[in-house]
């Protein structure tokens, strides 16, 4: 059995926002109570990211390093057609993550006790991301 859902996510700029539930009711609508579960994000200056969820100073810090890894505005970078964060939400994309897979056991998504899906914007200004969460069961 396969079923997928899409969803759009607003983002309000850089930063990080929690997906966990809508995956894990996407899930839950597919009746699937084993297989696999994956998450897509169509963009290429965003990404998804399985991280810690009960301190937000993991995902501060995450931010704090990739803003020290890759400075927008850097003289480096020849592609800034949409502004000085342009290439280096690119750079952030590659050196993360566009999809994820995790387990479903027992009816839902199967992950860890401190695990939470998010899209990590990292354009300034606010977009909105498609997501497409597929169930194969």
């Amino acid at each position: 059995m396969y079923h997928a859902k899409q969803l759009t996510v607003a983002t309000w700029g850089r930063g990080f926002h929690d997906i966990t539930d809508e995956v894990q009711r996407a899930v839950a609508e597919s009746g699937a109570t084993e297989g696999l579960c994956t998450v897509f994000l169509h963009h290429t200056s965003a990404s998804l990211l399985l991280c810690e969820n009960a301190d937000p100073d993991v995902r501060k810090d995450l931010e704090a390093f990739f803003s020290r890894l890759v400075k927008d505005g850097d003289p480096l970078f020849r592609h800034d057609a949409e502004g000085p964060d342009d290439m280096p939400a690119h750079i952030r994309t590659v050196l993360t993550q566009n999809s994820l897979s995790v387990p479903i056991q027992g009816g839902h998504a199967s992950l860890g006790t401190w695990q939470g899906i998010y899209v990590w914007e990292h354009r300034t200004a606010p977009h909105h991301r498609r997501v497409t969460i597929s169930v194969l069961s």
